[in-house]
């Protein structure tokens, strides 16, 4: 029979895999309370980073219908589920682990697909969602202004042909004008 706190903890468990965008564990061995405290605090608001018990974790996990677990969960296991920008979250991680060796990178799950080291790694590679953002609106600006510019060329040169045609009727006015003057000068004459 189970023990209530430990069927909590795994709902919690479950909860946390099936609310979040990502998942990444990492082994901690090593880590101080400070570095862990410093770890969390570097993660930010979006990303909660819990030491989990393994056996509770691939029951949640499987709860929680996240496959491929089981490799992952080898020696101490602390999880950083994100909720947000998963891009972010394993910049975080990779520079953190970076300037504080004893943290490795296991793995993780985006969108419920397994994810290895590298592809952890990979994400955090990645711009921040924000640049995107910025990027795309850049391109959409300038293609908008393309087809500003095409939809204008038309009626630009329309304008320039009346302008044109305009000149040249008010020329060939002055011009009989002025032979008609002329005309009546020598007949005056």
């Amino acid at each position: 029979m189970a023990r209530p706190d430990k069927t909590a903890a795994v709902a919690e468990l479950a909860e946390s895999f099936r609310s979040s965008d990502a998942a990444v564990l990492t082994e901690y061995r090593g880590l101080t309370v400070k570095q862990l405290q410093e770890l969390r605090r570097t993660l930010g608001e979006n990303v909660t980073y819990a030491v989990t018990k393994n056996t509770l974790t691939k029951i949640a996990a499987r709860e929680a219908g996240v496959e491929s677990v089981d490799a992952l969960l080898t020696g101490p296991t602390a999880i950083a589920f994100v909720s947000g920008d998963v891009v972010e979250a394993a910049k975080g991680l990779r520079d953190f682990a970076k300037a504080n060796e004893p943290l490795v990178i296991k793995g993780g799950f985006l969108d419920g697909k397994p994810l290895d080291a590298d592809g952890v790694k990979k994400l955090a590679d990645l711009e921040s969602r924000e640049v995107l953002l910025a990027r795309l609106a850049g391109g959409m600006k300038a293609s908008l202004q393309n087809a500003v510019s095409l939809f204008n060329a038309p009626l630009a040169a329309a304008a320039r042909a009346l302008g044109a045609l305009q000149a040249k009727h008010e020329q060939q006015n002055a011009e009989q004008q002025n032979s008609e003057a002329q005309a009546d000068e020598t007949t005056e004459g």
